[in-house]
């Protein structure tokens, strides 16, 4: 399967409605894995790198769960391939740096993708739709017992599975889920809710992890530990949270609407406005935007399926995706003018918001870990 077959599949994760979906945008497991045999990548010379791509690709393909998959070695693909699958969240922006000596394989849904020599000889990882942790646990629990079968890990009986970063040994597992706040970011409330999360040992990052700014009001929510904990209490414990956090946004948006029903409708409208009648928008300001007119959509005041229309366009409008678009490099001038062409053409149909049917949606049932 080429790249270009793969890209016009729908995004599983992103396509379904999982729990909590309003808010819970996914739910990500990533488990990190070395070989015995070899040194760890950022160590390992490049033939090295070579021959464990060699060992681990084909034990990797032939996974059930990877049937129809898409695979390829890192240099085989373009700079605009390589940023088109960090913008639909199946490789690091680490890895899209890789080239010789390291490669990928994704599954048909994009539930299920598999770095090879990343920071670490595997870096796998398992997507679902909304609060579904254990769900997301399950499915790469299995791929791991497969790949196992086959592939001699790196394993303590008193550390755990041995991994390139310290932080990491231990379980090997992060757990994280990606969470849209935009109540709380308006109602000023969201530097609380980061400093309580870094207090119970998780880290809140922005769209794209570690490093990266919470573009569109979107942050990722997830475990720092590893080591000393079981992988069903590091789950419970992330769970716990995140429901504590939907039910602070869900009443931060529920607050803003009794006490400054105005405030909201401006944003929203404004946003509206903007996105279906702008020439020319940038990256960082269309996803801000969408973000206000998903939280007027989850608010009633557009029509039913408005928000899969913007998780739509969160990814369509990255830079990489809007060159695919046409197909060709574009400088950042021409990338502006591209996406808001993009957004018009996607929203020519959305009515404006409708300011009297403000309400919050019911609620929706939790996930049990």
């Amino acid at each position: 399967m080429t790249l270009d077959d793969f890209l016009k599949n729908p995004m599983e994760w992103m396509d379904a409605d999982g729990p909590h979906r309003r808010i819970v945008l996914s739910s990500r497991i990533r488990f990190a894995r070395n070989l015995c045999a070899f040194a760890f990548p950022g160590w390992a010379k490049k033939a090295e790198r070579q021959r464990a791509l060699e060992v681990i690709l084909p034990v990797v393909k032939k996974l059930p769960e990877m049937e129809s998959c898409f695979a390829a070695s890192m240099d085989a693909l373009s700079a605009l391939d390589k940023q088109l699958l960090v913008e639909r969240h199946l490789i690091s922006r680490e890895h899209a740096a890789r080239n010789v000596g390291s490669g990928v394989v994704i599954n048909q849904q994009e539930t299920l993708s598999v770095m090879i020599n990343e920071e670490d000889h595997l870096r796998m990882q398992s997507l679902k739709s909304g609060l579904q942790l254990k769900s997301a646990f399950k499915v790469l629990d299995k791929v791991d017992t497969e790949l196992e079968a086959d592939l001699d890990y790196a394993f303590s009986p008193r550390l755990g599975y041995l991994t390139a970063c310290p932080t990491n040994v231990g379980t090997g597992m992060r757990a994280s889920a990606m969470l849209h706040l935009p109540g709380m970011v308006l109602s000023e409330q969201i530097n609380q809710v980061v400093q309580a999360a870094g207090k119970l040992g998780l880290a809140v990052r922005g769209l794209y992890g570690e490093g990266t700014e919470a573009l569109g009001n979107v942050f990722q929510i997830s475990n720092q530990t590893t080591l000393g904990e079981r992988e069903a209490e590091i789950l419970e414990r992330l769970n716990k949270v995140i429901l504590q956090i939907v039910e602070y946004e869900e009443n931060a948006r529920l607050s803003l609407l009794e006490k400054k029903p105005r405030l909201v409708y401006d944003q929203v409208g404004r946003a509206y406005g903007i996105l279906t009648n702008a020439r020319a928008i940038s990256s960082k300001e269309a996803l801000n935007l969408l973000s206000l007119v998903r939280m007027g959509a989850d608010m009633g005041m557009f029509p039913a399926g408005t928000h899969r229309v913007m998780d739509e366009l969160f990814i369509l409008t990255q830079p990489a995706h809007v060159q695919k678009t046409v197909d060709r490099k574009l400088t950042a001038e021409e990338r502006d003018l591209c996406r808001a062409d993009v957004i018009r053409a996607r929203l020519k149909d959305l009515p404006p918001p409708r300011e009297d049917s403000a309400e919050p949606a019911a609620d929706e049932p939790k996930e049990t870990v």
